[in-house]
C-alpha cells in the first residue's frame, strides 16, 4: 500500500477511500468488506509504526541535547576570542599608519621627481635624434628611395610630437611639412604610373608610405584625380557624339557602373575602406563632367518643343533612374562600411540635376495633358459623329489621366502629388469646357433653342436618341471618375506612403518627421530615404504630408477631385436637359400656337347653334390632339431606360435631375422607374406651358371656353391613361371653365385670386 499520499497538503479522505474501493468494486464486488477489514488492518500497523517512529527519535533527541549545549557554549567563548584578536590587530594597523605617513608622502614625491627626470631624458635623446634626422635627411632625399625616406620622415614626425614645448615647435613644424611635399613630389610620377597600370604592389607602398606621414588623403586625391580625367574624357567623347541625350547618358552610366565593380575589386586589395574610396570617386567623377548633366539636361529641355518636353524629361529620368537602381544593388551588399554621409551625396550627385524639373513637374504635366487634350476634337460637322466622338472621349481622357499618374509616380516618386492634383484638375476643367460647347453646339444643330414655324406636326426622336447615347457617356464618365479616384488614392498611397511616419500628425509645418526619427532602421538607405521636395520646398512638402495624412485617416472617402466630379455632374445635368429640350420641343411648338388662334373670341357660323349643346358633343381642336398622341407614344421611346442593361446610363440617370420637379407634398411613384420618371416629368411641363399659354388668351368666347375646356378634358383623359395625375393649376382652370356665368364667383372663391381674376377677364365676367 502507498502511504505517501497521506504526506501530501491537499490531501483529502474521501478521494482516499473512494481510490482505495474502486479497484477492488472493479475486480470483485463481492469482496469490498474482506477489502475494507484489510485495509483497516493495515492503516491500524502503519499508525502502531509511525508511533513507534516518533518515539524513537523524541527519545535520541533528549539524549543529544546536553551535547548540542555544550558545543554551543565552546563555539561562544571561541567567538569572544577572535573579537578580541580583531580589536588588536586594528590597533596595530592603525598605529603603523600613523607611524609610516610621512615616509609614504616622500616617496610618492621621489617618485615625481624620477618620472620628470626620464621624460626630461627622453626629451633631449628625441631633440638629439631631431637633430641629427635634419642633418641626415639631405643625404636621405639624395637616394631617392621613397620608403627610407618616409621612415626618416616618421622617425622625425615621432620626434616631434616630443618636442611640443619647446620654443621652435612651430618651426619644426613647418619643416616637417616642407620635406613632406618634397617627398610627395618625388612620389608623384611614380603615384599616378602605380595607379594609372592599376599597380597592386605598388599602391600598397604608396598607401603605407602615405599613411605613416599623415598624407593619405593626399594619395587619395592622386587616386581621384587619375580616374576622373579617364572618366571625363569618355563624357566628352559621348558629348560630341550624334547620340540623343538619353543615349549619352545611359552610355555614361554603364562606364561609371563598370567602374564602380572594377575600382571596388582593386581597391579591395590596397585600400582599408575600399567601398567608401569608391563612392567619392563616383562623387567626383559626376561632379567634374564638362559640361555638367545639369547644363545638358536644361539645354535639351528648352530645344525640345511643349508637347514632347514632358516625354524627354521621362526618358532622360528612366535612364538615370536605372543606373541608381544598379548602383544601390552594388552597394547594399556594403552598406554598413559605407560612411551614410558619402553615400547620400553620392545620391544627391546622381539625382540632383533633375531637382529644378522635379520641383516644375505639375506645370510640365498641365501643359503636356492641354496639349493632348486640345487633340481630342469634340465637335463635328455632323451631330451623329459629334455624339461618336464624346462617346469615344471617356476612355482617351482618363487614358490621359492614368498616364499622368504613372509619370508622377516614376518622376517624382509620389512628392508631386499636389502638382498632379493641380494638372489633373486642370485636364477635367478642359475637358468639361469642350464637352459643355460641344453640347451647346449640339443643341444648336438640333435647333432646340427654336421654335419652328406653323407646319404640319412631325415627331423626330433623333436628338432624343443622341441625348441618350450622351446621357451614358456621361454616365460613363462618373464611374471612371469615381474608379479612377479610388486608384489615385491607392496608388499614391502605395507609393508616397512611406514618407508619412506613423507618430506625424496633422500640425502644419510643425507635424514635419524629424531626420533621422522619421522611420527607425537598424541601416538606413540613402537610396530610399532621398527626398528633394523636403529640401527645396518645405512648404509644399508640409502640403504633401497633410494630403497623405488625409487619405489615410479618411481613405477614399477622402475626395482628392472634388472641382472634377462637380464639373462632370454638371455635365450630365446639361445632357439631360439636352434630352428634356429634344423631347419636349415638339410639345411646346403645340402649346405655343394657342394663344395665337382664331375662333377664342369670334363665334364661328354655327356657334349660335351650338351653344346650348353638352361638351361631349364638341371633339378636341388638332393642337391638343397631336400633343395626346406624342405623350401617349412617350413610353414607347422611354423604354430604353428600363429594359436596357446599361449601367453608365442607369447612373447618369440616377445622378441627373430633370426640370418641372413634382409639388411639394405629391407622392412620386415615378421615382422608382425612370421611364415614369421622365414621363412625370414632361407630363408636368406640359401641363405648366398649357396653363401658361392659355392665361394669354385675350378673349374668350362662351363657345370657345367650352372647347377649351373640352382640350383640357382630353388631355386630362390621356394623362389618366398614362396612370398620371392633372396638376392643381389645371384642374382648376378647368373648373372656372366649365363653370357657368352666373356661378363663377361661387366657383371661384376658393381657387387662387390670379387664375380666377385672369379667365374671368377672358370670359367677359366680373371677378
Amino acid at each position: 500500500m502507498d502511504f505517501s499520499k497521506f504526506l501530501a497538503e491537499d490531501f483529502e479522505v474521501k478521494a482516499w477511500v473512494n481510490g482505495a474501493f474502486r479497484a477492488v468494486q472493479q475486480e470483485a464486488p463481492g469482496k469490498v468488506d474482506a477489502h475494507a477489514a484489510t485495509l483497516v488492518m493495515k492503516l491500524q500497523l502503519f499508525i502502531q509504526e509511525v508511533n513507534k517512529a516518533v518515539e524513537e527519535t523524541s527519545h535520541q533527541a533528549l539524549q543529544n541535547m546536553p551535547r548540542v549545549l555544550r558545543e554551543v557554549e565552546a563555539l561562544k567563548q571561541e567567538a569572544s576570542f577572535l573579537k578580541e584578536q580583531m580589536v588588536l590587530v586594528r590597533e596595530d594597523i592603525q598605529r603603523l599608519e600613523e607611524d609610516t605617513a610621512q615616509s609614504m608622502q616622500v616617496l610618492v614625491e621621489l617618485d615625481h621627481v624620477k618620472s620628470r627626470m626620464q621624460l626630461a631624458a627622453e626629451s633631449l635623446q628625441e631633440a638629439d635624434k631631431w637633430s641629427t634626422l635634419s642633418a641626415d635627411i639631405e643625404e636621405t632625399f639624395k637616394t631617392q628611395d621613397v620608403s627610407v625616406i618616409s621612415a626618416k620622415l616618421t622617425s622625425m614626425q615621432s620626434s616631434l610630437a616630443v618636442l611640443v614645448d619647446t620654443p621652435d615647435y612651430s618651426e619644426k613644424c613647418v619643416h616637417l611639412e616642407a620635406l613632406k611635399n618634397r617627398l610627395e613630389a618625388l612620389a608623384s610620377p611614380q603615384i599616378v604610373a602605380a595607379f594609372n597600370t592599376q599597380s597592386v604592389d605598388q599602391a600598397r607602398v604608396f598607401v603605407k608610405v602615405f599613411t605613416e606621414i599623415d598624407r593619405l588623403p593626399q594619395l587619395l586625391a592622386y587616386y581621384y584625380k587619375c580616374h576622373k580625367v579617364q572618366l571625363v574624357a569618355a563624357w566628352q567623347e559621348l558629348c560630341q557624339s550624334d547620340l540623343p541625350l538619353d543615349r549619352q547618358l545611359m552610355e555614361l552610366y554603364d562606364v561609371l557602373l563598370g567602374t564602380w565593380h572594377s575600382q571596388l575589386q582593386w581597391a579591395s586589395q590596397v585600400f582599408q575602406s575600399p567601398q567608401q574610396v569608391v563612392v567619392v570617386l563616383l562623387i567626383q567623377a559626376l561632379g567634374a563632367l564638362v559640361p555638367s548633366i545639369p547644363i545638358c539636361l536644361s539645354s535639351t529641355m528648352e530645344r525640345a518643343g511643349p508637347e514632347s518636353k514632358l516625354g524627354q524629361l521621362l526618358g532622360l529620368y528612366a535612364a538615370t533612374a536605372y543606373f541608381a537602381r544598379g548602383l544601390e544593388a552594388a552597394l547594399q551588399p556594403s552598406l554598413r562600411e559605407c560612411n551614410p554621409v558619402k553615400v547620400t551625396e553620392l545620391v544627391e550627385a546622381v539625382y540632383g540635376p533633375y531637382k529644378p524639373f522635379q520641383l516644375q513637374y505639375g506645370a510640365l504635366e498641365e501643359e503636356h495633358l492641354l496639349i493632348q487634350m486640345s487633340a481630342i476634337p469634340l465637335e463635328h460637322g455632323e451631330v451623329m459623329d459629334c455624339v461618336q466622338e464624346l462617346c469615344q472621349s471617356v476612355n482617351k481622357l482618363f487614358g490621359l489621366a492614368l498616364q499622368a499618374v504613372d509619370n508622377c509616380l516614376k518622376l517624382t516618386d509620389g512628392l508631386g502629388v499636389g502638382g498632379l492634383l493641380k494638372a489633373l484638375r486642370a485636364l477635367f476643367g478642359k475637358y468639361s469646357s469642350d464637352f459643355g460647347s460641344a453640347l451647346q453646339s449640339i443643341h444648336k444643330k438640333c435647333k432646340l433653342d427654336e421654335i419652328p414655324p406653323l407646319s404640319l406636326f412631325q415627331e423626330d426622336w433623333t436628338a432624343f436618341q443622341s441625348s441618350v447615347r450622351i446621357m451614358a457617356a456621361c454616365g460613363d464618365l462618373l464611374r471612371q471618375c469615381g474608379d479612377f479616384e479610388q486608384q489615385l488614392a491607392n496608388r499614391i498611397l502605395s507609393t508616397a506612403g512611406k514618407y508619412l511616419s506613423d507618430s506625424y500628425s496633422a500640425c502644419g509645418l510643425g507635424g514635419l518627421p524629424e531626420s533621422g526619427t522619421e522611420r527607425p532602421s537598424a541601416v538606413k538607405n540613402p537610396w530610399q530615404e532621398y527626398n528633394y521636395l523636403q529640401q527645396e520646398s518645405p512648404a509644399e512638402y508640409a502640403a504633401f504630408l497633410e494630403t497623405l495624412y488625409a487619405l489615410k485617416e479618411k481613405g477614399t472617402s477622402h475626395s482628392l477631385l472634388t472641382a472634377p466630379r462637380s464639373a462632370l455632374t454638371r455635365l450630365n445635368q446639361l445632357a439631360h436637359q439636352l434630352a428634356f429640350d429634344s423631347v419636349f420641343l415638339r410639345i411646346k411648338q403645340q402649346l405655343l400656337q394657342v394663344p395665337r388662334m382664331e375662333g377664342w373670341s369670334t363665334a364661328g357660323a354655327g356657334e349660335m347653334l351650338t351653344e346650348d349643346l353638352p361638351h361631349f358633343s364638341l371633339t378636341p381642336l388638332e393642337y391638343i390632339s397631336n400633343i395626346g398622341q406624342y405623350l401617349m407614344s412617350l413610353p414607347l421611346h422611354l423604354e430604353p431606360f428600363v429594359t436596357q442593361e446599361d449601367s453608365a446610363l442607369e447612373l447618369a440617370l440616377h445622378a441627373g435631375k430633370l426640370p418641372f420637379p413634382p409639388e411639394q407634398g405629391d407622392e412620386v411613384p415615378e421615382l422608382d422607374n425612370m421611364a415614369d420618371y421622365w414621363l412625370g416629368s414632361l407630363a408636368r411641363a406640359t401641363m405648366q406651358t398649357y396653363c401658361e399659354v392659355i392665361l394669354q388668351i385675350p378673349e374668350l368666347s362662351p363657345h370657345a371656353a367650352k372647347q377649351l375646356a373640352t382640350d383640357i378634358d382630353y388631355l386630362a383623359n390621356v394623362l389618366d391613361a398614362l396612370g398620371l395625375q392633372p396638376s392643381k393649376t389645371l384642374q382648376h382652370t378647368l373648373h372656372l371653365l366649365k363653370a357657368k356665368p352666373e356661378d363663377y364667383k361661387q366657383a371661384a372663391r376658393p381657387l387662387p385670386r390670379r387664375l380666377a381674376s385672369s379667365i374671368a377677364a377672358m370670359r367677359g365676367l366680373e371677378p
